[in-house]
């Protein structure tokens, strides 16, 4: 991993716990709770791919969203939250940064908007915060897709609608991030 690229898929299971863990939060975003989830996974099994990596996380996180547990509800709950908020001033994760950066840019007064749609959003669906692919989209769309998920009202869609998209930002990372050679 020191090349900056992920190592390949199939030689993650021979790694180090901290280095699947360092594989989750650059793919995902550090989170603890997630390395309790997943990274015994990641020595469990033996992936072709990091798509077919993250799909196995991903029905991890789904099985925790369809839980009746609320420790299992509260944990995928943290998770979530791991991800920073959309148009946040500060975000820590670089790639997220770097992600969220075209959110920033523009007029003055729509940072405000999004600051105030994620506190609507956090406000309807008390312990999630939103998630999406922003996927080059500008803040209009996105705000326009955080009214709908609002005035939807569906917590069960959110939590469902979170996982794909945390699912989807770590597939983009992994294409963008590069991988080694299988070797």
């Amino acid at each position: 991993m020191d090349s900056g690229r992920l190592p390949a898929a199939s030689r993650v299971s021979r790694l180090s716990t901290a280095e699947r863990a360092a594989i989750l939060d650059r793919l995902f975003e550090p989170c603890v709770p997630l390395h309790t989830l997943s990274v015994s996974l990641l020595l469990e099994k033996t992936f072709d791919s990091y798509d077919e990596m993250i799909s196995s996380i991903g029905l991890q996180l789904t099985e925790l969203a369809e839980s009746t547990s609320t420790s299992d509800q509260a944990w995928l709950e943290t998770i979530l939250a791991a991800h920073p908020r959309l148009g946040q001033s500060t975000i820590e994760s670089t790639q997220s940064r770097a992600e969220q950066a075209q959110l920033n840019a523009g007029d003055d007064s729509q940072p405000h908007s999004l600051s105030h749609l994620n506190d609507l959003y956090e406000q309807t669906f008390p312990g999630l915060r939103y998630i999406v692919f922003v996927d080059g989209r500008d803040r209009a769309a996105i705000m326009g897709d955080m009214k709908f998920r609002i005035e939807r009202h569906d917590g069960v869609a959110e939590r469902n609608a979170a996982i794909k998209a945390m699912c989807e930002i770590a597939a983009d990372r992994a294409r963008s991030t590069g991988v080694e050679d299988d070797k």
